[in-house]
């Protein structure tokens, strides 16, 4: 929830109400940590400016996050289940999930859609609302009944979004990407 975007407390406001329970990525982590992102100053710019805004409210919508939720017939995490906030899961083979139970699996963390299955077992990466990595600038989710897994997207108000991290003194390779939808500093 946390990350590349100036709307933290609006996010975890909405989610709170919806009564959705987050998934803690790796940003979440590094906002309620203090840390900075290993990888990124353009995150770490995000996420300093995340802490000063935050709300208590926030935060402890935040804090009750776990790194992996087990609901409604599928297990999800944010990385991979051997890191689960700093695994990034690219070629997804079936042997990754042996001996681990359920028959539905999702991740994030690569910002990549795709659906695998393997007879009973299926994992599934919904992309991302936003900052996606594929190409596709609309915002990428999965819907998932029963045994049913279908990656879906949406548009959404890119503009708004855009102008909002802008004037919160996000790095201009952020705000620019939602535009294109590719890895931050990639070619357009």
């Amino acid at each position: 929830m946390a990350g590349y975007y100036p709307q933290v407390n609006e996010c975890a406001r909405e989610l709170e109400r919806r009564s959705v329970v987050n998934v803690l990525g790796n940003h979440d982590h590094y906002l309620l940590s203090g840390e900075d992102c290993p990888r990124s100053r353009s995150a770490t710019a995000c996420l300093r400016h995340q802490r000063q805004v935050a709300t208590p409210a926030c935060r402890a919508y935040l804090a009750r996050s776990k790194p992996l939720v087990r609901q409604h017939g599928i297990a999800m995490v944010h990385g991979g289940w051997t890191d689960p906030l700093d695994e990034y899961l690219v070629d997804v083979a079936e042997e990754r999930f042996q001996g681990l139970p359920g028959r539905v699996f999702a991740s994030g963390h690569t910002h990549l859609p795709v659906v695998e299955r393997w007879g009973e077992r299926t994992y599934v990466n919904p992309g991302s609302i936003g900052q996606p990595r594929d190409g596709d600038p609309r915002a990428a989710y999965a819907l998932v009944e029963g045994e049913r897994v279908e990656l879906r997207r949406v548009a959404y108000d890119v503009d708004a979004t855009a102008a909002a991290a802008r004037t919160a003194g996000f790095p201009e390779r952020i705000y620019r990407n939602l535009y294109v939808g590719r890895g931050i500093g990639a070619p357009a």
